[in-house]
């Protein structure tokens, strides 16, 4: 079995009282949380930066306090762990990385639930609607 490591962050942001989070929807079909692959020597916070960035073009603040794992299989032969924090934009011109992500949607966490391709992702987002709610 194959073992591949990925970080990104469940990014929010607050309108007219709502929180909306940021969802992926890839060529594949699937709805997912950005995050992508390990390179290098990289850090855990310096992947999820970098790959947020290449994705939605966004720059994020990280909140680290927040550290979530989901463990999945996104294909035969290989097991996924992806490291999640949460994040608040600091910029606001979401483009889509050409090839990686069809399309950028900010939705309420009901929405966003109903929407998660992966089980497991979708703990973390339960995860991370619970842990926002602490700091509210």
């Amino acid at each position: 079995m194959k073992e591949e490591k990925s970080c990104g962050a469940v990014i929010h942001k607050t309108e007219n009282g709502v929180r909306l989070y940021l969802v992926e929807h890839t060529p594949s079909g699937k709805t997912v949380i950005p995050k992508g692959h390990v390179e290098g020597a990289e850090t855990e916070t310096e992947t999820a930066l970098r790959e947020i960035r290449e994705e939605t073009n966004l720059e994020v603040e990280l909140d680290t306090g927040f550290r979530q794992v989901a463990r999945y299989s996104p294909k035969s032969g290989v097991m996924k762990d992806v490291v999640f924090f949460t994040a608040v934009p600091r910029t606001w011109e979401l483009i889509p990385q050409p090839g990686e992500v069809l399309s950028l949607e900010w939705l309420p966490y009901e929405e966003a639930m109903a929407q998660m391709t992966y089980p497991a992702v979708r703990e973390v987002l339960v995860k991370a609607e619970q842990y926002l709610r602490t700091k509210e």
